[in-house]
C-alpha cells in the first residue's frame, strides 16, 4: 500500500516567515521518510528573493511535489506552484503573471548608481522568474517575459493551454489526510485590535 503524500496548504503570502514555515515542515517531514508532497497553494504572491530560494531548495529535494491552486496563485507565487512535477488547479481558480516591482522606504534616498544598482536586481529576478516558468511550461522565456509584461491574467483552461496546469480537478486531497497549515496575519498596527 502506497503511503499517502503528505499535504501542506499554503494559504499566505510568500515572504520570510512563510517559506520558513514551509521549508522547514517539509524539512520535518523528509526526517520522518516522507517523500511525496501535496502542496496545496492559494497566494497573492510576495518576495522574489523569497519565491526564487524555495523553487531552488525544493526543487533540489529528492522528493515529489504535487502543486494545486485552490484559489488564486499570482506573481512570484506561480514560481513556488512550478515546484510540482504534477500541477493542478480548481475549477475556480486564476494564475497572475506580471513584472518585478520595488518599495522603497520612507524618505529613502538613493544615489544614481545606487538606484542602478536596484534596476539591475529588478532585472534580473524578472529574468529568473521567466526562466523558471518557462522551464515548467514549455515557453520560451521571451514569452513568458512578454505575458509578465502584459500583466497576463489566467484562468485554469487558459493555464492548461498555456502548459502550466496539468489537470484541473476540484477534489484536494484523500479523505482522512493529515493538513498541515501556513497561513499568515500580519500583526496589528497601533489602532487595530
Amino acid at each position: 500500500m502506497q503511503e499517502k503524500p503528505t499535504v501542506i496548504k499554503f494559504f499566505a503570502p510568500v515572504i520570510e516567515e512563510t517559506v520558513n514555515a514551509l521549508m522547514t515542515t517539509i524539512d520535518d517531514k523528509m526526517r520522518q521518510g516522507a517523500r511525496e508532497f501535496s502542496l496545496l497553494i492559494s497566494s497573492p504572491g510576495g518576495n522574489a528573493f523569497h519565491g526564487l530560494s524555495a523553487y531552488n531548495y525544493l526543487k533540489g529535494l529528492p522528493v515529489r511535489f504535487t502543486t494545486h491552486n485552490f484559489g488564486t496563485v499570482d506573481s512570484i507565487a506561480i514560481v513556488l506552484y512550478c515546484v510540482g512535477s504534477r500541477r493542478l488547479s480548481v475549477p475556480q481558480a486564476q494564475f497572475l503573471l506580471h513584472g518585478v516591482s520595488i518599495t522603497f522606504e520612507r524618505d529613502e534616498t538613493l544615489e544614481e548608481s545606487q538606484l542602478e544598482e536596484r534596476l539591475k536586481e529588478m532585472r534580473i529576478d524578472a529574468e529568473n522568474i521567466a526562466r523558471v516558468i518557462a522551464a515548467n511550461t514549455g515557453k520560451t522565456a521571451q514569452e513568458v517575459t512578454n505575458a509578465m509584461f502584459a500583466r497576463t491574467t489566467l484562468n485554469p483552461e487558459e493555464a492548461k493551454a498555456w502548459g502550466l496546469v496539468h489537470e484541473i480537478k476540484s477534489e484536494l486531497f484523500e479523505i482522512g489526510s493529515e493538513v498541515i497549515s501556513i497561513q499568515y496575519q500580519s500583526k496589528p498596527s497601533g489602532d487595530e485590535v
